[in-house]
């Protein structure tokens, strides 16, 4: 599973990032989190307000930060 988080490496993103750890951790499942910063990178899913989390190539929240148990859900 492949976990990216698109942000240009603002405090919101970074909380993002923490929080999809932390949920990766506590379903002790094998994921990679990746960080994508680049303002290209993150248009091209059609984000256009930062953090946004993607799973598998699927947008799952954009323009806010998810908790960690939001992100449990969609993991």
């Amino acid at each position: 599973m492949i976990v990216k988080v698109l942000g240009t490496g603002c405090k919101k993103c970074q909380k993002t990032e923490e929080n999809a750890r932390a949920a990766i951790k506590e379903l002790g499942i094998d994921a990679t989190i990746e960080k994508v910063e680049d303002v290209q990178g993150i248009m091209s899913y059609g984000v256009m307000a930062t953090p946004a989390l993607v799973v598998d190539e699927q947008v799952k929240v954009k323009g806010k930060v998810p908790t960690v148990e939001e992100i449990k859900k969609m993991l």
